[in-house]
């Protein structure tokens, strides 16, 4: 019977049995039967990272495939090719086609890669002779430096010598000429460009030893000890102070001395004589050092400052005579005059001096001795000048001029002629002028004793002349100044400007400087007779002045020492220096030496503009 009838799904057992079909082969789900039938892609190799065993053992890596042949650059190697076997006329014909078929953009490219390409260096290009005789017209040594760094051929070709001496010659640089060891001036005499300074110990600095007993002088000295740092030595100031009496007067000089390294060492080449030069040149712009300074407890008014290739010697009116070496170490003090001491002249290692006693004395600057005493003058030695080592002439109040053999202290001519004091006077050769307060200039011949002319114009007194052998120049309180032949004793001209009394002179060749009272200085150029500069100088008087060929120094009673270019006539600078009143400077090319008052005092200073010698090569 049927379990459902409804359904018609299920029957009676009795009813027989429905076949089911099986399909043959069923698909099995399960995942190892599904990767067999369908297998995975294979997976890619892993890049190598930085803890790989391919990173640390350097395995290689793939090979990239062979570049493609560019077929362009091909071409255009071809094309060259062709190009350069071409006859040049049909290469000039070729790039004239392409050129016209160039637009502006491409003929700017063209331009711009061709003129590179045209340019030459021409020291590259010139023998030696022609670049060196192009450079010989560059006068500026800016210019020349900048040109040394262009190349290592341009460096070689600036270096060479010849360059630099061209140089050297235009702006006057020279190397210790011969005929500048002596150089008369209205202070005394300038020494040679290149003078020794040496160091704290240098056994050259022995040679003058500090300063020793003279006759009836006593003197103690304290020295501060030597330094003990590692600092360098033109660092460390030296301390001297020196008490001396003479006939129960106490003096006291305190002194401070820098030692600097040596600058006498001569320049093996027009490079770096150049090079020291500029050096100095720049130091008197804006620099300087004071290596030596000296102050007298004592007052005292000084009359003379002389500076040789060996000394400075400085006369006061208190009797002293101080005498230094060139680098300003106080190494005599000369007493044995009395009273103010107003006339001195160095010749080597002799001293001449003159003074308010009426004697003239005769000293050895290497001992501090007086070596003789000379009698003969009535009144104050006023003026003293040395014509050779043997002679000497001395002028004084007493309205005479004595000439002297120092070596034998005779006196060979008594020149008569002024009528009144004799303020002073110039040597040159076997010729002596002198200047009076009879305003009147006479010139001699000092071998015969005669005179010569007699130089007459002025108004007034005569306090400064100058003379070079063949023009007399004269200054005069009536404010003018004459120029006279040496030889026929006529007047060329009178210089006139000055308000004041014409107290200071120089002249060199055909420049002439003046100052005054006035407080201003003058340049003259007396080929033409003009006036070329007036330079307002000081508030006050004009005390001293001295110039060469590249400055004039002034000093003045304002107390400043002032710097003019003798070219241009522009003021320089001011030198850094306080003072109440200068008395005298004297200076050379790389020092110049001060004495001044200051506070009741007597000031020297000496001035260096000497570059060290680490600061330029050899």
């Amino acid at each position: 019977m049927s379990i459902m009838h409804g359904s018609g799904l299920l029957s009676s057992s009795s009813a027989a049995p429905r076949p089911v079909s099986v399909p043959a082969s069923l698909p099995n789900h399960s995942p190892a039967s599904h990767s067999a039938a369908f297998p995975e892609p294979p997976t890619p190799a892993p890049s190598p990272g930085p803890f790989s065993s391919s990173f640390f053992y350097g395995q290689p890596p793939l090979q990239s495939p062979e570049p493609v042949e560019d077929p362009y650059s091909t071409s255009l190697a071809y094309l060259a090719h062709d190009f350069s076997a071409l006859p040049r006329s049909q290469r000039e014909a070729l790039l004239s086609a392409l050129l016209d078929a160039c637009d502006t953009s491409t003929l700017s490219f063209v331009l711009a890669y061709v003129s590179p390409l045209l340019k030459k260096d021409p020291f590259v290009v010139l023998p030696n002779e022609v670049c060196l005789r192009i450079l010989s017209q560059v006068d500026d040594a800016r210019t020349l430096a900048r040109a040394a760094q262009v190349s290592k051929r341009w460096a070689a070709v600036v270096s060479d010598d010849i360059t630099w001496k061209g140089l050297c010659e235009r702006l006057h640089y020279k190397d210790r000429p011969a005929d500048r060891d002596y150089l008369p001036t209205g202070q005394g005499h300038l020494s040679p460009p290149f003078v020794h300074t040496p160091a704290y110990g240098d056994a050259a600095a022995n040679a003058f030893p500090l300063p020793q007993n003279s006759p009836n002088v006593t003197t103690t000295i304290s020295v501060s000890s030597p330094p003990t740092s590692t600092a360098p030595l033109t660092n460390v100031p030296i301390s001297v102070t020196s008490t001396t009496t003479h006939n129960g007067e106490l003096s006291m000089m305190e002194s401070t001395y820098l030692p600097v390294v040596a600058s006498n060492i001569r320049p093996r080449s027009y490079r770096t004589l150049f090079k020291q030069r500029y050096m100095v040149d720049s130091a008197w712009l804006n620099g300087g050092l004071v290596t030596a300074r000296h102050v007298t407890t004592d007052q005292g008014v000084v009359t003379c400052l002389h500076l040789t290739k060996k000394y400075i010697v400085v006369a006061l009116d208190n009797s002293r005579i101080h005498v230094f070496t060139s680098e300003g170490r106080l190494i005599h003090t000369l007493t044995g005059h009395v009273m103010g001491v107003w006339a001195i002249m160095p010749w080597g290692d002799t001293l001449v001096s003159g003074g308010c006693d009426r004697d003239v004395r005769v000293w050895d600057l290497k001992t501090g001795r007086c070596r003789m005493v000379l009698h003969g003058h009535t009144s104050t030695v006023r003026c003293l000048k040395m014509s050779d080592s043997c002679t000497a002439i001395s002028g004084s109040r007493d309205a005479s001029l004595r000439v002297w053999d120092i070596e034998t202290g005779i006196c060979k001519h008594v020149l008569l002629g002024h009528q009144a004091s004799v303020r002073c006077l110039e040597v040159c050769g076997d010729i002596c002028v002198s200047g009076s307060y009879d305003t009147t200039a006479k010139v001699w011949s000092i071998s015969r004793g005669v005179l010569l002319h007699t130089l007459a114009g002025h108004f007034s007194q005569i306090y400064a002349l100058a003379f070079d052998g063949v023009k007399i120049a004269t200054g005069s309180l009536d404010t003018s100044v004459r120029i006279w032949s040496a030889e026929s004793g006529q007047c060329f001209a009178v210089l006139q400007g000055h308000t004041s009394l014409v107290g200071q002179l120089q002249m060199l060749g055909d420049t002439l400087v003046t100052g005054s009272s006035d407080g201003s200085t003058r340049v003259w150029d007396l080929k033409g007779m003009t006036c070329v500069h007036r330079l307002a100088a000081h508030d006050n008087s004009v005390t001293t002045l001295q110039f060469d060929e590249h400055r004039i120094v002034t000093g003045g009673s304002d107390g400043r020492v002032k710097v003019w270019d003798i070219k241009t006539g522009h003021h320089i600078r001011d030198l850094p220096c306080t003072y109440e009143a200068v008395w005298r400077i004297a200076f050379e090319d790389e020092k110049v030496v001060v004495l001044a008052s200051r506070q009741n005092r007597t000031h020297m200073e000496v001035i260096s503009f000497s570059p060290q010698v680490q600061d330029w090569e050899l």
